[in-house]
């Protein structure tokens, strides 16, 4: 998909079109842009009055993991770092009130650079238990 045009060039266009005695081909032609692009142009200035394009809203649904839960994980990573997704995601839910699934608690946590570590101590432990074989 190609960029779109700047606002600048769609002005230039629609300003030498309100001058008059050029039509919308010829000015496709002359600015190199194709004709359905300046009719569409053209339209979205009569409807809305504006040569500029409207501003870009996001796409799919508003993102629940807002600044404060992105905190309370944070703070709950560097508590307790071998905590489990499933922990996580109950202990978020419980204090933020907010639902979060464990694949969208683990993306974030990539995007954060947070690492759930394991207890070295309970490795340790677990080591020490085993009978050794010699």
């Amino acid at each position: 998909m190609g960029q779109a045009f700047s606002n600048d060039i769609r002005r230039r266009i629609l300003r030498t079109y309100e001058r008059g005695n050029v039509s919308l081909r010829k000015l496709a032609e002359r600015f190199d842009v194709s004709y359905e692009y300046v009719k569409k142009i053209r339209k979205h200035q009569r409807e809305t009055g504006q040569m500029d394009r409207a501003p870009q809203s996001r796409h799919g649904p508003k993102s629940r993991i807002t600044p404060e839960v992105e905190k309370q994980i944070r703070t709950e990573v560097v508590q307790q770092p071998d905590i489990t997704l499933l922990e996580l995601k109950e202990r978020i839910a419980k204090s933020t009130q907010v639902e979060v699934s464990q694949s969208r608690l683990w993306l974030c946590l990539e995007r954060l650079g947070l690492r759930r570590k394991k207890n070295l101590a309970r490795a340790r432990a677990r080591q020490r238990s085993q009978p050794t074989t010699a």
